[in-house]
């Protein structure tokens, strides 16, 4: 049997979840309250499979789950939470195949199949999960874009990376041209770094995860 780290501030929560691994036979169970006592537990258990409700726990953002996660990268992840945004189904879904995803207000089997479903070292998205992402990303698809064709190839090279000589010599235009479209871009956007129009970048979908560049 696998290593289960419970991290959930709900007591209520926590004991039930405690108790469906137990009826499974689960008994290397460990329980966190915040992030700095989840990491230590990660330390002694890379392997272990994480139930986590995200929004009760102390995470800046998506961004720093992830890099929790890269830096754990044997262990596996079920977010159990009330309520995620689309914006942040979708980054840590297309982020990482370590996460697994199901409500709190889903049903049993749900979690059930989800654990199945992670021991056996696969991901496990439950259908209402999915369903948000795939409304979210239509309902973007179909909003006209705020950027023109231009700035959106912009975009892509800034998230790579790329300086803005770089990408004046790649599209055959001055400096002056390439700062001028970062000026507008930023200016739509309402960022100020070049490390936010990453952000946007990847959350509208130009790039992918492998991609950006930070």
């Amino acid at each position: 049997m696998g290593k289960y780290i419970i991290a959930d501030n709900q007591e209520l929560t926590r004991y039930a979840l405690e108790s469906l691994l137990r009826d499974k036979g689960n008994d290397d169970i460990y329980r966190s309250s915040d992030k700095t006592g989840l990491v230590e537990l990660l330390k002694q258990h890379e392997n272990a499979i994480v139930l986590l409700d995200y929004t009760l726990f102390d995470f800046a953002d998506a961004d720093q789950l992830l890099i929790i996660g890269e830096r754990f990268a044997l262990s596996q992840w079920i977010l159990i939470s009330d309520e995620l945004t689309p914006q942040f189904l979708r980054q840590v879904v297309y982020s990482s195949h370590q996460f697994s995803v199901v409500f709190k207000d889903g049903p049993l089997s749900e979690l059930r199949e989800a654990l199945q479903t992670v021991n056996r070292h696969q991901r496990y998205i439950s259908q209402r999960a999915l369903e948000t992402i795939i409304n979210h990303q239509l309902e973007e698809e179909n909003q006209p874009s705020i950027l023109t064709e231009t700035e959106t190839e912009i975009v892509k090279a800034i998230a790579q990376g790329k300086t803005t000589k770089e990408i004046a010599n790649e599209r055959f235009s001055s400096v002056h041209t390439i700062t001028t479209h970062r000026k507008n871009i930023f200016r739509k956007l309402g960022v100020n770094t070049a490390h936010e129009v990453i952000k946007y970048a990847l959350r509208a979908g130009l790039i992918d995860s492998s991609e950006f560049y930070i």
